[in-house]
């Protein structure tokens, strides 16, 4: 069985909600360590220095195995906290995420606080693009130049059917091209080869390793 792994955001994404006249800015990017996030906080903060509250939560790791939070004032477990378990709730991890609060004159209550912080981090996810982590057979199929780009063409067309992702291509003596593939799909792969090639091209398979595949 193929391990699941927790899928992360492609881009940084901004996001504003009102409500009761406090104004939510949401800032989230996606980040490849704890310092990576702790850099992206703090140039947040930076810019919204005059906010009262600047509230963070963070996730990072291949698993999602360090997680952070702070409340920056807010009642405790109001703000940081309910922000982590949205990232927790939709599985996501190498990304951090910045609510800045300018405070409206109307004050939300504990559990209105919750919720407002919830709302904020995602709504900021429902627009940002996801990418998907899988475990995928690096494979190779060695071709003549005279027929790279008609290969090419074939297996990138096969690879966007969401049967992985493509690599890089090595171009020597001859063409070798590359893909990310399920471990599941490898004799379809085969198969398909074939197909392209009355039978000459024999995919190799190769490293197994987590990739990034754009959900």
């Amino acid at each position: 069985m193929m391990t699941a792994y927790p899928s992360t955001i492609a881009r940084p994404v901004e996001h504003e909600l009102v409500i009761r006249k406090s104004r939510f800015l949401t800032h989230t990017a996606p980040v490849g360590s704890v310092a990576d996030a702790d850099e992206f906080i703090a140039g947040v903060r930076k810019r919204y220095w005059d906010a009262r509250h600047n509230c963070t939560a963070m996730v990072t790791g291949l698993r999602g195995e360090q997680a952070r939070s702070n409340d920056d004032g807010e009642p405790s477990g109001t703000a940081g906290v309910p922000m982590l378990e949205v990232l927790r709730q939709r599985r996501l991890t190498d990304l951090a995420v910045v609510v800045t609060r300018y405070f409206g004159g109307i004050k939300l209550g504990a559990g209105g606080l919750v919720r407002a912080y919830s709302s904020a981090v995602s709504e900021c996810l429902d627009d940002a693009a996801l990418v998907e982590r899988q475990e995928l057979t690096e494979v190779m199929l060695a071709v003549d130049h005279a027929d790279a780009g008609r290969v090419d063409n074939l297996l990138r067309d096969w690879v966007g059917g969401g049967a992985g992702a493509l690599g890089e291509p090595d171009y020597a003596a001859r063409a070798t091209l590359r893909a990310w593939v399920p471990a599941a799909r490898l004799p379809e792969l085969a198969d398909a080869a074939a197909s392209w090639s009355g039978g000459a091209l024999v995919p190799e398979a190769g490293a197994v390793r987590v990739v990034d595949v754009p959900a």
